[in-house]
């Protein structure tokens, strides 16, 4: 069905004229690097390191060269769960050069989330920082395999991590049963044959990339991708925003998720432009000094992270004019922020994305061109070689232009499956090859896609994506809570906050405090809710299904009350 024809429902079809790419991301990379090799790739300003494509290219070989003589395999994986930082991009790369998949973990997580996600994928390495503000990764892993303390680097085995053979730190110091990275490295060679000669047994289709994705059922589901997959997304999201060797890219999103590594890194490498890290985590000030320093040509953020800039007391002291374009994703922008962005940082050609960890992540994006109206007001068309769809979710069948139906996407970027989990797989990709995304959109007849909603009751709180089923079986384990319901409501600041409505059980009587210190150091800080209510019941239907709007209204009424009440 041609474009043209499908005016009269909600598709689209992207365009074809640029050939997708067909290499594995290894070969691209040293493709890139043979052809700019002293051309700046990196630079990392708060570990004070800047490598050319050709010195970036080393060091990747070697660690490559370290993952097959660590007995790290294709197929094989390895998590990282770390901030930005060279070795993340190192790990990158050198894993897809000699196939072995990297698994995606947040920093946020917690004992209980970083043990499922090991085991789920079975991780038989993992790299890890060591500590983070209040967060103690090392303390963590000691909790979970306490087998560390009495045996050789690259020899664990631990009854709760069963599969888990190697843990490489970030650190300096030495630590009982794990290998620091600088000495891992240590052990491979940049010129190593073994590299080359694993190179060569892989192609473009096979998976090399599990980011962890929230469901329904509470439990992450691991959102496998393959080189195809993020090689191509990254590279037509760098065409969007018309990426060439000149740019230097500014990338405060974290790299744990697709924005970071897709968005950001691999619209970079596919374009040959500069990488440019302002700190571990986002800083606003950080941020804004590196732009101005590094003469920073894109910069990328959740609307939340770009308010913060603009906010910021010392916004007027940074020369912000170099900027150009970037990408402003992860949740709905306000009209106002993205004309103070174009204005005041100078980014008027930003662009907007939207996509799902699933689909690599983009499936729709604005052009540097496209009216600011459009910008603001939609998420964009649909990106080369993908198709969407919008579809009524009763009946499947594609609405008519302007009505909200499901959004659905096909084509290379959808991923390899869940892994583990091909029921789930079944229920998210249908036989036809469709993603269903469970957002609600409209699509206009010039194709722009504008997401009103969500089928899934997901809530996004500062960019995070959060499934509140996930929260509520955690919060099951309390020995005082009977049941629970978990809600977003709106924030000003991070768009959605969680809310919890807890029945306690009988005889019991938890604080909010409780419930709170319950959470901490298990999961992660951003699932914890901010507000909780102890309840007797919940609203319910007749046929006792409980009626989460309702508890979503009541939480408004009451916010916006005490907000009258303050003023």
């Amino acid at each position: 069905m041609s474009n043209t024809e499908a005016r009269l429902q909600s598709y689209a079809c992207g365009s074809t004229a640029q050939a997708l790419i067909t290499q594995t991301l290894g070969d691209f990379f040293d493709t890139m690097a043979a052809r700019q090799g002293e051309h700046e790739a990196l630079v990392v300003r708060h570990q004070n390191r800047r490598l050319s494509y050709a010195a970036l290219k080393r060091e990747v070989d070697q660690l490559a060269s370290a993952l097959l003589r660590s007995d790290l395999r294709k197929g094989d994986r390895v998590g990282i769960w770390a901030h930005n930082c060279t070795e993340w991009v190192l790990m990158q790369l050198a894993t897809a050069k000699v196939g072995v998949i990297l698994v995606n973990i947040n920093p946020a997580y917690r004992t209980a989330e970083v043990e499922y996600a090991l085991n789920k994928v079975g991780c038989k390495a993992l790299v890890t920082m060591t500590t983070f503000k209040t967060s103690d990764y090392l303390a963590m892993l000691r909790e979970l395999a306490p087998e560390l303390a009495a045996c050789a680097p690259g020899e664990l085995h631990a009854a709760r991590l069963p599969d888990l053979r190697l843990v490489v730190h970030l650190g300096t110091a030495e630590e009982p049963g794990m290998l620091r990275f600088a000495d891992w490295i240590a052990r491979g060679s940049a010129d190593d044959p073994a590299v080359s000669e694993a190179a060569a047994t892989l192609h473009a289709h096979e998976p090399i990339n599990i980011q962890f994705t929230s469901g329904t059922t509470g439990f992450p589901k691991g959102a496998t991708l393959t080189h195809s997959n993020i090689l191509n997304n990254g590279y037509f999201i760098g065409e969007a925003m018309k990426l060439t060797e000149a740019d230097r890219l500014c990338i405060p999103v974290p790299l744990y998720h697709c924005f970071g590594m897709v968005l950001g890194n691999l619209a970079c490498l596919t374009h040959g432009a500069t990488i440019v890290y302002p700190n571990d985590a986002f800083d606003p000030l950080l941020t804004l000094q590196t732009v101005q320093d590094e003469a920073c040509t894109g910069l990328h953020g959740v609307p939340t992270m770009f308010i913060a800039m603009l906010d910021h007391p010392r916004f007027p002291e940074f020369d912000l004019s170099t900027l150009r374009t970037g990408i402003m994703a992860g949740s709905p922008c306000p009209t106002e922020v993205m004309k103070r962005v174009v204005r005041d940082m100078h980014l008027r050609e930003i662009t907007i994305a939207y996509g799902m960890t699933e689909t690599a992540p983009v499936s729709c994006q604005s052009s540097t061109d496209t009216p600011l109206d459009k910008r603001v007001s939609t998420v964009g068309q649909v990106q080369p070689h993908l198709e969407v769809k919008i579809v009524d979710p009763a009946s499947g069948a594609t609405v008519e232009p302007g009505a909200p139906g499901e959004l659905c996407t096909r084509g290379y970027s959808v991923m390899h499956g869940y892994w583990g989990d091909a029921d789930k797989t079944a229920e998210a990709i249908d036989p036809e090859g469709w993603m269903h995304t469970g957002d609600l959109a409209t699509m206009d007849a010039e194709g722009y896609v504008n997401i009103v909603g969500r089928i899934k009751d997901m809530v996004i709180r500062g960019g995070e994506n959060i499934y509140p089923r996930e929260v509520e079986e955690f919060l099951y384990r309390h020995p005082m809570v009977q049941d629970v319901q978990v809600v977003g409501v709106p924030d000003p600041k991070y768009g959605e906050e969680l809310c919890a409505w807890i029945i306690p059980k009988a005889g019991t009587a938890p604080s909010e405090d409780a419930i709170r210190d319950f959470c901490k150091g298990q999961i992660a800080h951003y699932k914890i809710p901010r507000y909780i209510r102890f309840v007797p019941s919940f609203p319910l239907t007749i046929t006792g299904k409980v009626q989460k709007f309702k508890i979503r209204e009541a939480m408004q009424q009451e916010l916006a009350l005490k907000s009258v009440q303050t003023a």
